[in-house]
């Protein structure tokens, strides 16, 4: 019978609830009740319908509770959005004897990021009977004293349900003595008393044993009962009385233990035993209350025995009962009202809600970062909260009802900072202020706002020609502050053409090392500099680039052979050459003239003997190529010689070209009369380079003189006879000295000029000497021509200075036809055009007037030191180009490409000369 009727109860609660889940907001949330002992998956409502959203909205939103204490009870579904019950709810176990019972939920939707505040009300069901602690009372009461109307309070039945489940009523079994009667408590507990109807008479009936049943208002109702017991005692005619029969205090909390806060008087008419008090606390006195409070026996004083606390209870009720010593004992009540103060005693609490604390560092002013949630258990001031947030940070907060929003109020760079540590103060207004912090820590996300950069601006690569294919040329390395994708870098190369071809074809590049690597074998001739362009982006999205030239520099290897540009090699014809029987020593045969398509070393060409008819009869200038007879010639020598000409470069390994040329001895060389246009335009104005010579020797004669006078006079005049003497003697110094180191011509046979010496005179050895008597240091200078005697020329040693160490000059620096020309340099021999021209003007101006008889030396066919194949029929494009295939010693300047041929032919000037150029 009782399953019966507690099934149908639970389901009248259950329809009950189910009408309770129709409110809707209440005080600004979401409110929801929901009956205890409900079964799991009870739905207890749709979250969804009551906040108006629909079903699209929740699963973009994703609903998730709160991570709460009370979370675990529920459950949300983020399809439909029901709210149902996960766990087994017992409202007593929760919330006690509290008339309500609220348990508090929060709803957190992440996108957009929003917090949704949920009550959700316990609804009891009379699950619980009314049970009094005593099986058995004892009630006293004494014989003829007690007057009709007396009531005596009997121990209440406690019922853990709440109205209406809770004790709804007290019943008494009928009896002529006894009747009961029922109130409430200030907190509304029913408590019973029983009430004296008649006079007792311990001679009578000495004992009375009454029922008294507690019941509920539950339905169906539950019952609980107690044995009363009363016993009849004899007389103590005089209770005792309270001055006043209910007291009032005011104690402020967290008073300090063993604080008296009221002292009530009881008196006793009666003397000895029935007069004596003995106080203490009654039973309806409440079990919190007794824990707070406690009362001295003998004085009645109630002092402080737990710690007092306004926000676990405002107030107290206690009911204090002076009992004598007689007996029957006698007992006087009184109530104390206990009300309680509150004081700043509570620090301000900090929620801070956030499904995510990472922020995206794009994010814009005003992006919501979580909720922030203040309370203070106390009241008042003391329960006014204000927030701050940390200083010189991006971020803010903003009230928004009953909480706070933390948003960011400044741009965000996680290459900057990656992470924030925000500092949360909250104080309440009381006084003293108490405050209380939390440390909060947002992580910023990265976002692709940064380009790859390279580690240097431009990136140079060396590599020598004729490489492997695949060869490492360099490594191109870039950073990128991003992190995860967004710095993760990929290398290539930029899409362009090289002479027509793709750069892929060229060089291939690592695009995860960067690693640039040849895909062909480089030709230093063809190529010098290859120019690219490396790219590199990011994984990150959209895709972020960079690019960065790299300069490859192909280096030169000794890969070609010299080419002879002349004499021409024909094959099967070989190149002759003509000179005539009254040549003299030193006479230019021919001039072999090579290039190397190499640079530096790799094309510094020098030239060799390999075969010759007659080993006396020619040498070959090692730098110049100019073949030049070593003595004259004699009848008896052959009229045909065979010369093999080696041209070697200086590379690692040397690589050589030879060249065979015939050289024919003939009796003489028929002259032809030069052509106007064989000569420069203004050639009648060509100066004079004989009387040059003249007119500088005799100024550099006059000079010395002077020069010497001048200090034969200045220590004639200081008297230093003695002194000057042991510097040189004045004959030692006189003209037998002057006449050795006068400037001495020297004449060919012909009369023509051969040389010119000019010697000053050397110092003497060192000698005591007054600084008056000193003579400067002379150089001897001695010039000559280039047609000297044979002895001249077998005696001059021929010498060239070796480059630098340092020697280094490409292609596109040395002078000749595939390079520009370098800059001219003091004591260089001419390179630029201007100069090169002006010196062939000199030449032939010079020759033309020794062939015109012109000369102030003589007027023989003289040629400067010029052979007749450089005799006036010889003109400006005969004369070799110096600034080609020539070595100048001590400069550094290549030797190159010699002007071709001579004479526009092949076989070079076979022109015979006079029987004048036979002397």
């Amino acid at each position: 019978m009782d399953c019966q009727t507690s099934l149908k109860a639970w389901k009248w609660q259950v329809a009950f609830s189910l009408l309770l889940c129709s409110w809707g907001w209440v005080s600004g949330q979401l409110r929801y009740s929901v009956v205890e002992e409900s079964n799991p998956g009870t739905v207890v409502g749709n979250t969804a319908r009551d906040l108006g959203l629909n079903l699209a909205d929740i699963n973009k939103q994703k609903f998730n509770l709160g991570s709460e204490g009370s979370s675990r009870f529920f459950a949300i579904d983020h399809i439909n959005g029901d709210l149902t019950v996960q766990e087994r709810i017992d409202r007593e176990s929760l919330c006690g004897s509290s008339a309500s019972c609220l348990l508090h939920l929060e709803i957190v939707a992440e996108k957009p990021l929003e917090l949704f505040s949920l009550e959700i009300e316990v609804v009891d069901i009379n699950d619980n009977s009314p049970i009094f602690l005593l099986n058995d009372q004892v009630l006293k009461i004494t014989e003829l004293v007690t007057s009709p109307g007396v009531h005596f309070p009997l121990k209440i039945a406690q019922d853990l349900d709440i109205s209406p489940n809770g004790i709804h009523q007290y019943r008494l079994n009928p009896n002529p003595y006894f009747s009961l009667f029922q109130t409430n408590r200030n907190d509304g507990t029913l408590i019973a008393e029983l009430v004296l109807e008649k006079t007792l008479d311990r001679e009578e009936l000495s004992e009375h044993k009454l029922f008294l049943t507690a019941i509920d208002g539950g339905e169906p109702p539950r019952s609980g009962s107690t044995v009363i017991n009363v016993i009849v005692l004899d007389i103590n005619d005089n209770a005792p009385v309270f001055d006043q029969p209910r007291y009032r205090t005011i104690v402020m909390e967290n008073v300090p233990l063993q604080t008296v806060i009221i002292k009530p008087n009881a008196t006793d008419l009666d003397e000895g035993a029935n007069g004596e008090l003995f106080y203490s606390f009654d039973h309806y006195t409440s079990d919190a209350a007794k824990k707070v409070f406690d009362i001295n026996s003998h004085t009645g004083e109630i002092f402080v025995k737990g710690p007092v606390d306004f926000e676990e209870s405002k107030s107290y009720e206690l009911f204090v009962k002076a009992e004598d010593k007689g007996s029957p004992r006698l007992e006087g009540r009184c109530v104390i009202k206990v009300e309680v103060e509150d004081v700043n005693d509570n620090c301000p609490e900090i929620i801070f809600s956030s499904k995510s604390r990472e922020v995206p560092e794009n994010s814009p002013v005003g992006t919501v970062v979580g909720f922030i949630t203040v309370r203070d258990k106390d009241s008042g001031k003391n329960g006014q909260i204000k927030l701050e947030v940390s200083p010189d940070l991006p971020f803010k907060c903003q009230p928004m009802s009953n909480r706070y929003t933390l948003v960011t109020s400044g741009h965000l760079d996680r290459e900057k900072v990656s992470q924030y540590t925000i500092t949360l103060i909250a104080s309440d207004l009381g006084s003293p202020s108490l405050s209380s912090q939390t440390t909060i820590i947002i992580t910023i996300s990265d976002v692709n706002d940064n380009s790859p950069a390279f580690l240097q601006s431009a990136y140079n690569a060396f590599i020598l020609e004729n490489n492997d294919p695949g060869k490492l040329l360099c490594t191109v390395s870039a950073g990128d502050p991003d992190e995860g994708d967004n710095a993760k870098l990929i290398y290539s190369i930029a899409e362009s053409h090289i002479d027509g071809s793709p750069v892929s074809s060229f060089v291939y590049i690592n695009s995860d090392t960067g690693n640039i690597y040849a895909q062909r074998s480089f030709d230093y001739e063809q190529f010098k500099v290859l120019q690219i362009t490396a790219r590199v982006e990011d994984s990150g999205s959209p895709k972020l680039f960079s690019n960065v030239s790299v300069f490859i520099f192909i280096q030169d290897t000794n890969d070609n052979y010299p080419s002879i540009l002349y004499p021409e090699n024909s094959g099967e014809v070989m190149a002759q050459e003509t000179i005539p029987r009254s040549a003299s020593a030193g006479y230019l045969v021919s001039k072999i003239s090579a290039v190397d398509l190499d640079s530096g070393h790799n094309a510094w060409l020098t030239y060799s003997l390999l075969q010759t008819g007659s080993p006396a009869l020619v040498y070959i200038s090692e730098y110049t190529g100019e073949i030049r007879t070593l003595r004259g010639l004699h009848e008896t020598d052959n009229t045909e010689h065979r010369l093999v000409i080696s041209i070697s470069d200086h590379g690692e390994p040397s690589l050589s070209s030879t060249v065979t040329l015939i050289v024919n001895i003939i009796e003489n060389i028929v002259q032809e009369s030069p052509k106007s246009h064989d000569f420069l335009t203004n050639s009648k104005s060509t100066p004079n380079m004989t009387l040059y010579l003249i007119i500088s020797l005799a100024a550099v004669t006059l000079v010395f003189l002077v020069t010497f006078i001048i200090i034969l006079v200045r220590c004639h005049k200081r008297n230093y006879d003695s002194t000057c003497g042991s510097c040189f003697s004045t004959k030692s110094l006189s003209t037998s000295y002057l006449d050795q180191y006068k400037p001495t011509l020297y004449l060919n046979t012909d009369g023509t000029l051969k040389y010119m010496e000019v010697r000053m005179a050397p110092p003497e050895p060192p000698q005591p000497c007054h600084p008056a008597c000193f003579i400067p240091p002379l150089n001897e200078t001695v010039v000559k021509s280039q047609n000297q005697t044979d002895s001249d020329w077998l005696n001059e040693p021929i010498q060239q200075a070796q480059p630098n160490a340092d020697w280094r000059i490409s292609q596109a620096q040395r002078p000749g036809p595939s390079g520009a020309q370098p800059t001219e340099e003091a004591g260089v021999w001419p390179n630029n055009q201007f100069e090169t021209e002006r010196l062939q003007a000199m030449i032939l101006a010079s020759a033309n007037e020794a062939a015109e008889g012109t000369s102030g030396l003589g007027g023989s066919t003289g040629t400067m030191g010029l052979s007749a194949r450089y005799g006036p029929q010889f003109t400006l494009q005969h004369v070799p180009d110096y600034r080609q295939n020539v070595y100048i010693p001590g400069s550094t300047l290549t030797p190159t490409n010699a002007a071709g041929k001579r004479d526009g032919k092949g076989g070079g000037n076979k022109k015979k000369s006079g029987k004048k150029d036979k002397k």
